[in-house]
């Protein structure tokens, strides 16, 4: 499947994605003054503290893992904890942080089902052990063309894949969203198809860089900020990385992810940050740093070409993208 531009009298808003969220977007990228504006008020954000930014706990013994990610500048933590796409809660960045608040991340439950040894219903700290926390810090990119540089702490995805056991028949890893509208009010709007849902070749599930999240910046994740545990894939573009995860699947076959459904010209499965693949809508060869007025080249893959590329040889990453 190739990515197209087409002119707008061939393509309603309302025909892809509903028009509220369609015109963000395209305002986000277009309106130079406006990007400007929004990347400076970012650096102001929280002089009054939202429902969501109560204090989260600091988590303990953190392996700091300087094998993988960047050493690049980190974005500050206000801005990632204030500046988010989390559609459960609302389509504005700021919505999240703002709304989040209603969500209870503890007791939290994981349905683990399909072709796997060891299914059932995990509690959390099952899953992730707290001394098994690493932090690494990695380069993380919106297909908005806007980016980050975030320290997450986590447990690499293979550990836990290892220890549930999947079966020769799992080719694919799909994981699916807490749905419930008392939690998550942004739910009663039909922005998607609930429950969100992504999904992983086994392989990039494996690969050492994909990490299950429950922190950042060496605390609990913020509840905008998929707490208590998201998924983090950095060589992708950041609808990939589902967060509130509250199943997770092995299945035989390719799983249909939630922008997939939406939008299926604008967004496929892979979802590599891919410089030579424009959106439709805006070019993705460049990007737009949180905190930075200069945009800059984007990097193919993210910047994590020698650790994932061998992964997608001899495929035409313009089809799959």
């Amino acid at each position: 499947m190739l990515f197209k531009f087409l002119k707008s009298s061939h393509v309603k808003s309302g025909e892809i994605t509903p028009e509220n969220i369609y015109l963000g977007r395209r305002e986000f990228i277009q309106d130079t003054a406006r990007i400007g504006a929004g990347v400076a008020a970012v650096a102001t954000l929280g002089l009054t503290p939202s429902p969501a930014q109560a204090e989260v706990r600091a988590l303990d013994n953190i392996i700091r893992d300087g094998a993988f990610g960047t050493d690049e500048k980190q974005t500050s933590y206000r801005a990632v904890t204030e500046y988010n796409n989390f559609y459960e809660f609302g389509t504005d960045k700021s919505d999240p942080a703002r709304n989040a608040h209603s969500l209870r991340p503890r007791p939290w439950t994981v349905k683990i089902d399909g072709h796997v040894d060891n299914p059932g219903d995990y509690d959390i700290d099952d899953l992730i052990k707290p001394h098994m926390l690493q932090e690494r810090v990695y380069r993380m990119r919106c297909v908005e063309a806007w980016s980050m540089v975030i320290p997450w702490v986590g447990i690499p995805l293979a550990q836990i894949i290892k220890k549930l056991g999947p079966t020769s028949q799992a080719k694919y890893v799909r994981f699916e969203t807490l749905v419930d509208q008392k939690q998550m009010p942004g739910q009663s709007r039909r922005v998607i198809k609930w429950p969100y849902a992504e999904g992983l070749r086994m392989d990039e599930a494996m690969n050492p860089l994909t990490l299950m999240a429950v922190g950042l910046y060496g605390k609990e994740l913020p509840n905008q900020n998929g707490a208590p545990m998201r998924l983090v894939v950095p060589w992708k573009y950041g609808f990939k990385g589902i967060k509130s995860i509250v199943r997770i699947s092995f299945v035989d076959r390719m799983p249909s992810n939630s922008w997939k459904r939406l939008a299926p010209h604008e967004y496929g499965f892979y979802a590599n940050v891919n410089p030579e693949v424009d959106h439709p809508r805006w070019t993705q060869a460049n990007e737009r740093r949180i905190g930075e007025f200069r945009r800059r080249k984007t990097l193919m893959f993210n910047g994590y070409s020698e650790e994932v590329a061998h992964m997608y040889s001899g495929m035409n990453l313009k089809k799959y993208f």
